[in-house]
């Protein structure tokens, strides 16, 4: 039995979830997506976190707020990018910055690795 509580989910993840919802599909132009309210009890972390949230997909282009309505994904205009296609680019971006960070990350390690290896190189001539 597992006694640990679980980790609530921050602004970003919950971005990062509606945002792959939206690429797959389950989102789409025109749909409102959960009350904040509801969805903040739903996933037990404070409404601000929610509504953080769905800032940071607003300030993306993905969704829009209507005042008293709630939020929904953007319809886009003839000749704009589909909320679900930016959604998709978004979410393989992320995907690609999350390797090269896991590569820059290896290569810092083999550097240091490197540099204990060969030693201080301060006063060495050439260095």
């Amino acid at each position: 039995m597992n006694s640990q509580p679980t980790r609530k989910p921050n602004a970003r993840e919950i971005a990062a979830r509606i945002r792959g919802e939206i690429a797959a599909g389950t989102f789409g132009p025109g749909d409102r997506l959960p009350g904040a309210r509801a969805y903040a009890k739903k996933l037990g972390v404070a409404l601000m976190t929610v509504q953080n949230a769905y800032t940071q997909l607003q300030e993306e282009g993905l969704v829009e707020g209507r005042a008293g309505s709630g939020t929904y994904v953007c319809d886009p205009a003839p000749g704009e990018q589909a909320p679900r296609e930016a959604a998709l680019r978004l979410t393989e971006l992320q995907a690609q910055v999350a390797r090269v960070s896991a590569e820059l990350a290896g290569l810092v390690e083999r550097i240091k690795q490197l540099e204990a290896a060969v030693g201080p190189t301060e006063g060495k001539p050439g260095a």
